[in-house]
């Protein structure tokens, strides 16, 4: 299991996130997140929000530390990119 993570530099609700993503599948990444125990309240699309204080524990569990545009980058590739405002057939 491969999940990934980019730097803590997405700002919003007063805090500074993380985008954790999968390039395989989102039952990896539901694992991954719910074994770290991310609530699924956090998933949005296709990647969880991590709190930056959360940050250090996600990559001690295994996620592995990319650029944001490489988070962008292993989506598209996997087909499991979804953007916003568009729906998946």
């Amino acid at each position: 299991m491969t999940v990934y993570i980019d730097p803590p530099m997405w700002p919003g609700h007063g805090r500074v996130w993380s985008h954790l993503v999968s390039d395989v599948s989102y039952d990896e990444l539901h694992a991954f997140a719910d074994a770290l125990g991310v609530p699924r309240r956090a998933f949005e699309r296709d990647h969880y929000d991590i709190p930056s204080h959360r940050y250090g524990e996600a990559v001690a569990a295994g996620a592995v530390e990319v650029s944001s545009r490489e988070v962008v980058r292993l989506l598209t590739e996997s087909g499991l990119r979804r953007r916003k405002g568009r729906t998946r057939a």
